[in-house]
């Protein structure tokens, strides 16, 4: 079975950062690759980044590019989202996410969290 369990989302000033982790279970981690979406109130949800399991190039949304960074600790089955200089309009719930690599780079695997709050104060 697999299981995904997000941590670290919260409350921030705009400019600042947080880091968001994904525990995995170890048949998603070492099969799937893992990414993050996120929901904004009143909106779709949509994808922000990707890393395959098996490592190598990082894919970003290009809202994102450039402040988030996106990477994985295998021997802790744990995904990261390194969000910096955060704005106002990042604010959303953030799902991890697996599944095959063109499923989690459009609209997402079959694999999701529970999502977790992330707030920007302008």
């Amino acid at each position: 079975q697999v299981q995904l369990v997000e941590s670290g989302g919260g409350l921030v000033q705009a400019g600042g950062s947080l880091r968001l982790s994904c525990v995995a279970s170890r048949r998603a981690f070492s099969s799937y690759t893992m990414g993050w979406f996120r929901q904004a109130p009143g909106k779709e949800r949509e994808f922000v980044a990707a890393l395959r399991w098996s490592g190598g190039n990082a894919y970003y949304a290009d809202t994102v590019k450039g402040r988030f960074t996106i990477s994985r600790d295998n021997a802790k089955n744990t995904v990261y989202l390194q969000m910096n200089s955060l704005k106002p309009e990042d604010t959303a719930v953030y799902y991890c996410n697996a599944g095959p690599f063109t499923a989690v780079t459009s609209t997402g695997g079959d694999y999701w969290g529970q999502g977790t709050h992330v707030t920007v104060s302008s």
